[in-house]
């Protein structure tokens, strides 16, 4: 893996979502939810949720990463997951930070298909080896990507 790495700022996000959402109102895409993958797509799920004005914001928990560049051999969706009979009929956008192996979101397009009416793919950014394309992305790299809200260590209490 190289060293070099792409560093989305608070600022750059902020360009990223509205940005995003303009795509997204311009295709006609008019989502009835957004289903924010957690972690990594909780920011941009909810942010997208006030650009495009859209209350009915939900997350589905994958576990996935365990560390940089760290993963498990298969994605695992977590409890509690949305109820199947929610998702009926609707039109979801699905989003998360980024697009790399494309398994997590494979694994959530898949969750939702035999349900929803139609679902497309929002993310910051996607990477040339994802197996998963998607339909709204605001920057393509195949650099690691240091996010704002977790390129620092957790906060831990003092001692």
């Amino acid at each position: 893996m190289s060293n070099e790495r792409e560093v989305l700022t608070y600022e750059d996000f902020g360009r990223a979502v509205r940005e995003v959402a303009q795509n997204i109102v311009d295709s006609g895409f008019e989502p009835d939810m957004v289903l924010s993958i957690a972690r990594g797509g909780l920011p941009f799920g909810g942010a997208l949720g006030y650009a495009l004005d859209l209350k009915n914001v939900s997350v589905v928990n994958v576990e996935f990463y365990t560390g940089v560049d760290q993963r498990l051999d298969v994605p695992i969706m977590l409890p509690p997951t949305p109820a199947a009979v929610d998702l009926s009929g609707m039109k979801v956008l699905v989003v998360d930070d980024v697009a790399d192996t494309g398994k997590t979101l494979k694994l959530v397009q898949e969750f939702v298909a035999d349900h929803v009416a139609e679902s497309r793919i929002a993310c910051i950014y996607e990477k040339s080896r994802t197996i998963v394309s998607c339909d709204y992305v605001w920057k393509y790299t195949d650099q690691w990507i240091d996010f704002p809200w977790s390129s620092q260590l957790p906060v831990t209490a003092s001692r």
